[in-house]
C-alpha cells in the first residue's frame, strides 16, 4: 500500500479534489489501472480516458483540474514531474559500489573512484577515469583515455570511445584518419543501451552535465552536446555537431554535422537537421524548418492531388474543339 491520496499529495506538494482518504496501492497507466490504482493524465484526451477507467483516482495538472470528474483528483503543477517523484519511491535503489564483477576487464592504469559499480563483462581501458557513484552496465565498453564524471549511468552494451568515422580518399582508396582524442562525459550523464559515442579525432567529444541519451543513438567524433539535453532513440549526430543546453531531440533525428544547434531547441521526430538552428526554435521536417512552416507545407502537399485533378480537368476542357 502506497498510502492514502492525501498522503501522496503531501509527498508531491499537491492538493486533492474529492475524497482524499481513498487508499492507493499502486500507480498504473489508464489501460492497466484497477480499483486500487492511481492513474495519470497530461492531456484532455487522457483525462477523459482516465475518468472512465477503473482507477481509484487521477493525477492531473492544474490546467485539467477545472473539469468535473467522477473520481478524486490529485492536482499538481506538473503531472509528469510529480509522477516521476512518486515512481522514484517505487524503484529499487541504483546499485552502489565498491563493486567489480569478476568477469569485468579493468586496465591496471585506469582510475576508478572507490564507489564505482562495474557489472559483468564490462571493459575499462587504459588511462580511463571514472568518477564517484557511476554505474557501468553489463558489457559496456569504455575505451582508452575516456573520462567519465560522477553519478554517470552507462547502460548495458553502450560504447564510449569507439573510433570516429574518419577517412580520406587517396590513391583510389579510403585511408583511415587516426582518431587520437577521447570522450568526456560530465557529471550525471546517462547513456542508453547500445548507444555509441565516438572518440574525437583530436581533442574531445563532450556530453554535458545532466544530459540523458536513449538507447541506440550514434554520436560522431568531436560532437559537443550541452547540459541537460534529452536525446531519444535512433538519433544520429554526424561529426562536429554542436548542440546547446536544454535541447530536446525526438527519435530518428539526423544531424548533418559541422552545424550548431542553439540552446532550448525542440526537434520533432524524424527531422533532418541540415543547417544551424537558433536558440529556442521548434523545428520539424526534412530538411528541418520552423514547425509552423513545416505544418503549412504538409497541408499544401495534401491538397496537391485535388489541385492536379483540377488542372487536368481544365486542360481537357481547353483542348475541346470550339462549338463542341
Amino acid at each position: 500500500m502506497l498510502g492514502t491520496l492525501n498522503e501522496l499529495a503531501n509527498r508531491v506538494s499537491g492538493r486533492v479534489v474529492g475524497d482524499g482518504s481513498v487508499p492507493i496501492a499502486r500507480i498504473a497507466s489508464v489501460e492497466e489501472a484497477g480499483e486500487d490504482a492511481l492513474t495519470f493524465a497530461t492531456s484532455e484526451a487522457y483525462f477523459a480516458a482516465a475518468c472512465s477507467s477503473k482507477a481509484a483516482a487521477v493525477l492531473v495538472d492544474e490546467s485539467l483540474a477545472t473539469r468535473l470528474a467522477p473520481k478524486p483528483l490529485l492536482v499538481v503543477e506538473n503531472a509528469r514531474a510529480a509522477l516521476a517523484e512518486l515512481l522514484e519511491g517505487l524503484r529499487p535503489p541504483r546499485p552502489r559500489g565498491p563493486f567489480r564483477h569478476p568477469s569485468a576487464v579493468i586496465a591496471a592504469d585506469a582510475h576508478l573512484a572507490d564507489d564505482v559499480y562495474v557489472e559483468a563483462h564490462a571493459y575499462i581501458g587504459n588511462r580511463a577515469s571514472i568518477g564517484g557513484g557511476t554505474v557501468v552496465g553489463v558489457g559496456a565498453y569504455i575505451a582508452d583515455g575516456c573520462v567519465v564524471g560522477d553519478r554517470v549511468v552507462l547502460h548495458p552494451g553502450c560504447v564510449i570511445g569507439s573510433d570516429g568515422f574518419g577517412w580520406a580518399f587517396a590513391d583510389g582508396r579510403a585511408q583511415r584518419i587516426p582518431q587520437v582524442g577521447n570522450v568526456v562525459l560530465e557529471d550525471d550523464v546517462e547513456v542508453g543501451a547500445n548507444t555509441c559515442i565516438d572518440r574525437a579525432q583530436t581533442g574531445s567529444t563532450v556530453v554535458g552535465a545532466g544530459t540523458k541519451i536513449d538507447n541506440l543513438v550514434q554520436i560522431g567524433h568531436n560532437c559537443r552536446i550541452g547540459k541537460y539535453c534529452m536525446i531519444a532513440s535512433l538519433t544520429g549526430l554526424a561529426g562536429s555537431t554542436v548542440i546547446g543546453d536544454y535541447v530536446r531531440v525526438a527519435g530518428q533525428v539526423g544531424f548533418k554535422g559541422h552545424i550548431t544547434v542553439g540552446s532550448g531547441v525542440t526537434i520533432a521526430g524524424q527531422s533532418g537537421v541540415w543547417s544551424n538552428v537558433e536558440d529556442g526554435a521548434t523545428i520539424s521536417g526534412n530538411p528541418a524548418q520552423h514547425h509552423r512552416d513545416e505544418l503549412r507545407r504538409e497541408v499544401m502537399i495534401r491538397k496537391l492531388p485535388k489541385l492536379f485533378d483540377r488542372v487536368a480537368a481544365l486542360e481537357r476542357s481547353s483542348s475541346r474543339p470550339i462549338g463542341s
